[in-house]
């Protein structure tokens, strides 16, 4: 607020209290002429009109209201707001802070948050048999304190943390196969993932299914909460411009027969072979997805081999997405949900996937640069396109 208005509103509250106030006393002090019959001499429709003292407990009720007005002035910031942040103060962070309603909203979060952590640290990892990961949450949080205070944080701090959060991984499995662990972890998937993954995880077109075993960036606990912690962006880049609409149709030509064809299109052999050739050139989608086509996870590059698609596998959308790319993203859960109840929806994540085992993908040696398709349905720790 400027100084302006927060003038005018100071201003202008101060003289309607200073109104009120006159007002009242003036009613209290006045003293009409009355006759001996206790009337004023007011008769209206035969109704005469008495003077009655007003009721104490109106008054007292009254007088106390204006009283809390000027005590509300000096606590909050409601005088001159924008200049004087009052005498009241919140605990936010471990900190007295000025209240406001923001600073009120975080506090009231903290200490709900502290009553939710003390009943899974005390009640579902003790249950699940993982209270060991009591320790490693509680060097978690220190480290994210650190990053988040801290102007100038050890280089290798987030390094720190990631590994902190890789040592979760044993205990996420054994919540898994706890079910008031797994209640909890679907009541926040429903809070916060169903609206891109769907209330059954199944995904739809460009948000990946959470419920098969293709996973973009690894499937195995750690995976899922390194993903919910720090979220993921992927990238399919634009190829049109670099292999022109026939480079880009000879391609999808070729991922069309990696996949096995499933929609039993006749294929252009020419263009096949043309297709393989690009795909091949070490600058080109062999640097992603590998020479097999298998993807690699750690660039987050999906399988184009198996028969699993993010934005559909019919050839002319594997065409389009060569030619204008792909954008995911899925966003960071860390700041917004806490460490605890990321544990059980990773915890959850992971109870719904298929874990049949899978080849798995090779890991990139090099810096990625180009995707050739950005298909594969994933689970929470792919990305997930922007709406």
């Amino acid at each position: 607020m400027t100084f302006f208005w927060s003038s005018w509103v100071t201003l202008f509250s101060f003289a309607c209290w200073l109104f009120i106030v006159g007002v009242l006393f003036f009613v209290l002090k006045y003293k009409p002429t009355l006759k001996d019959d206790g009337t004023t001499g007011h008769t209206y429709d035969g109704i005469q009109e008495y003077d009655k003292p007003l009721p104490k407990w109106w008054v007292v009720i009254f007088i106390g209201s204006i009283i809390w007005g000027a005590v509300y002035w000096v606590f909050f910031p409601a005088m001159f707001p924008a200049s004087w942040g009052g005498a009241a103060t919140v605990t936010v962070d471990g900190e007295e802070v000025p209240w406001t309603s923001k600073n009120e909203l975080y506090s009231d979060l903290e200490k709900n948050n502290e009553v939710f952590t003390k009943s899974f640290e005390n009640g579902i990892l003790v249950k699940a048999d993982a209270a060991g990961a009591v320790g490693t949450l509680n060097e978690l949080d220190k480290l994210q304190t650190t990053l988040r205070r801290d102007d100038n944080p050890p280089a290798n701090l987030q390094d720190q943390i990631n590994a902190k959060v890789a040592e979760l991984d044993p205990y996420v499995a054994k919540l898994s196969q706890n079910q008031e662990a797994l209640k909890v972890g679907s009541r926040l998937f429903l809070q916060n993932c169903a609206v891109c993954h769907g209330s059954n995880a199944k995904g739809a077109p460009g948000y990946p299914n959470l419920t098969d075993n293709d996973w973009l960036y690894g499937g195995e606990p750690k995976n899922i909460l390194t993903t919910l912690h720090n979220g993921r962006v992927g990238g399919m880049a634009a190829w049109r411009d670099q292999l022109g609409e026939d480079g880009v149709r000879a391609v999808a030509e070729y991922v069309l027969s990696m996949s096995g064809n499933q929609n039993n299109y006749q294929l252009d052999q020419t263009k096949v072979a043309q297709g393989e050739r690009i795909f091949h050139e070490p600058t080109n989608c062999v640097l992603c997805h590998g020479p097999e086509g298998k993807g690699m996870i750690s660039a987050g590059a999906p399988n184009l081999t198996d028969k699993i698609w993010l934005y559909g596998g019919d050839r002319e959308t594997i065409r389009e997405t060569l030619r204008y790319g792909r954008a995911g993203v899925m966003p960071e859960w860390q700041t917004k949900l806490g460490n605890e109840r990321i544990m059980l929806l990773a915890a959850y994540v992971y109870s719904l996937s298929d874990k049949k085992a899978v080849p798995a993908a090779p890991v990139a040696t090099t810096q990625p640069a180009n995707d050739a398709e950005a298909q594969t349905d994933t689970a929470a720790t792919t990305e997930t396109v922007t709406s």
